[in-house]
């Protein structure tokens, strides 16, 4: 039965073919389901709205795949996307996966490793293109250590961005048109990860020969092992116009890696994340980068698939309630208000544009150094007592927002 919660392809909702794809292994314990062929993920997703399917080079492609067989596996997948009407909006190489990436690829001490991780991006390039995808990730799991000893970390980032500046030469070259998305995590699975958050990604982006070519990929669980809140950490992306990708899922705080079916953990959370996407009027893909329990057989998955998006759409349709809440709006409304001018340094009453409140004047002379703002800056008086002695209404904010999280307002 359909609803206004039931996902469409206009939602720009993402599964990776690694997400459902899951069989249910982990450290402890063997698979618990059967392979799925890519071609019939990209049919499971079609039926439950999904705009499109992303993919690693080898979630495709096996690594050891002759030239022929790779190019009939990528015609099928190819004929089912054009069957189901999906579309691969992202995609990234897997450099992570196999023995020869033990000790990292960009940032392996052997050039041998660094020299084929970078041949097998420039060919998973190529198979971007033929399926259609304009952004590419970078996650850099292998990219670390657990012996400090081992690696200069100095050399590892000038290794890193080396790496990268080819890469970006060579789309340029090729007129590919990708646009790179870097994606942080903190550790799991080397003890310690080069670039570990969204922050250090976005300083190391512009030590690159191209930055207008990277922005950031960043996963909710992975800033939230950091123990950061993840609606501050897209925030920056944001503001920064770098936010090209995200991934979303749930995660306990400051736990392993454990890709939580969204919305699963940390509702508020959830909620301000999608307030903040929606708010600022993010339009690229929504990736849900999780993957369902263990527990589950392949409907489970299924019915993971169309929670992560359903859950969504519901925090959609809540963040709309409170923008529009009268007694929230008021809340906000009043948090700036504070009165009239005072006066400036020869002891007028301060006139700056047409503007009547104080707080309004205040916000205009500090939004850009010049004399005269500063004259006015500091010919203001403070009350520090007074405004120190407002109450906030905090409290009662976010208990409204809590019951339209319940469902009760």
């Amino acid at each position: 039965m359909k609803d206004e919660f039931t996902p469409t392809r206009a939602d720009k909702f993402t599964f990776g073919l690694w997400t459902v794809g899951n069989r249910g292994r982990d450290p402890f314990g063997d698979f618990v389901r059967p392979p799925l062929k890519p071609t019939y993920v990209v049919q499971k997703l079609s039926d439950l709205g999904v705009y499109g399917v992303n993919l690693h080079d080898n979630d495709l492609v096996p690594i050891d795949a002759t030239r022929r067989q790779r190019d009939k596996i990528v015609k099928e997948f190819l004929k089912a996307l054009g069957d189901y009407d999906m579309c691969v909006p992202m995609l990234s190489t897997n450099l992570f996966f196999d023995p020869i990436f033990k000790d990292g690829a960009f940032t392996s001490n052997d050039p041998e490793v660094r020299a084929f991780a970078i041949q097998k991006v420039l060919r998973c390039l190529e198979l971007g293109v033929e399926l259609g995808a304009h952004i590419f990730i970078f996650w850099g799991g292998r990219e670390g250590t657990e012996v400090d000893a081992s690696k200069d970390p100095v050399e590892a980032l000038k290794r890193y961005r080396e790496a990268l500046n080819f890469i970006a030469e060579y789309s340029l070259d090729k007129k590919y048109g990708f646009r790179f998305c870097l994606e942080p995590k903190p550790n799991e699975p080397r003890g310690d990860l080069f670039l570990p958050t969204t922050g250090s990604m976005l300083a190391f982006i512009e030590t690159l020969d191209h930055p207008e070519l990277f922005g950031v990929n960043p996963e909710l669980a992975h800033e939230h092992m950091a123990g950061l809140n993840f609606a501050h950490v897209v925030a920056q992306a944001l503001e920064a116009g770098k936010l090209w990708h995200v991934d979303l899922n749930a995660q306990k705080l400051t736990r392993f890696d454990q890709d939580l079916r969204f919305g699963s953990e940390d509702l508020k959370g959830a909620f301000f994340l999608v307030k903040v996407l929606e708010d600022n009027g993010y339009d690229g893909p929504r990736q849900f980068d999780a993957h369902a329990y263990r527990t589950e057989d392949e409907q489970g998955v299924w019915d993971f698939a169309l929670g992560c998006m359903r859950t969504y759409k519901i925090l959609k349709a809540k963040v709309k309630k409170f923008n529009q809440d009268p007694e929230i709006k008021e809340i906000l409304g009043g948090f700036s208000a504070t009165g009239p001018p005072e006066a400036d340094a020869s002891g007028a009453k301060i006139q700056v544009d047409d503007l009547t409140r104080r707080d309004s004047g205040l916000e205009k002379i500090t939004k850009k150094f010049n004399k005269k703002n500063v004259a006015l800056l500091l010919a203001q008086k403070f009350d520090r007592t007074k405004i120190a002695s407002k109450g906030l209404q905090y409290e009662r904010l976010d208990q409204l927002t809590m019951e339209i999280l319940m469902g009760v307002r």
